[in-house]
């Protein structure tokens, strides 16, 4: 099958992965809630075990680093409150490192995440991962983009889960999460399939 050429590739978009040491890493929705019960995602542990290696080595280049946690509010799948809502354990921040709290898919919105990496002097290149890649991780990748950063995702540090189509048919998490990272690699920024592939 012979496939189209990506919108990045037709108004001439550097297709090059970004350094790491010259990035800002954004982790996304790394919480509890994704490793088991009604949001547990296919794919979760390795995600996690991935997303572990590509902060510590952010940490190791001296790359800043913001955490983004959802709150979905008190009882909910999303109680940051609660444990459920809590940043796992492989990836929860240290001293320093700036949590931003936010209430909708992209971590830009109504949140003070821009005058956070404003603060840090990020940009243009921002390294994304986090949970769930069709959801929070595509919208905030769109919303760096508007923004003028240039995005880049860890695809095996991101996961989904299996949903209906709009047919009702079921969709695969692995090609749901296929999808979205090919909408973000279209047009939003690039994509990088493993945290060894990203520069130093």
């Amino acid at each position: 099958m012979t496939v189209s050429t990506t919108l990045r590739d037709v108004i001439g978009l550097d297709g090059a992965l970004p350094a790491l040491s010259s990035s800002t890493l954004v982790l996304i929705d790394y919480q509890n809630t994704y490793t088991k019960g009604v949001m547990e995602l296919t794919g979760a542990d390795a995600a996690l075990d991935a997303a572990a290696r590509l902060l510590d080595a952010a940490r190791a280049a001296g790359t800043p680093v913001v955490h983004v946690i959802n709150d979905g509010g008190e009882g909910t799948p999303y109680d940051i409150r609660a444990e459920v809502g809590q940043i796992e354990s492989r990836v929860e921040p240290r001293d320093g490192e700036p949590v931003v709290v936010k209430g909708f898919p992209n971590s830009f919105h109504q949140t003070d995440l821009l005058d956070v990496l404003r603060d840090l002097g990020a940009g243009p290149d921002l390294v994304l991962a986090g949970f769930m890649t069709h959801m929070c991780v595509q919208f905030t990748a769109q919303g760096a983009f508007n923004l003028g950063y240039s995005p880049t995702v860890v695809a095996e540090a991101c996961a989904t889960r299996p949903l209906a189509g709009p047919d009702g048919a079921p969709i695969p998490a692995d090609v749901l999460h296929a999808a979205a990272l090919t909408t973000i690699g279209d047009i939003f920024g690039r994509v990088a399939p493993r945290v060894a592939d990203l520069p130093v």
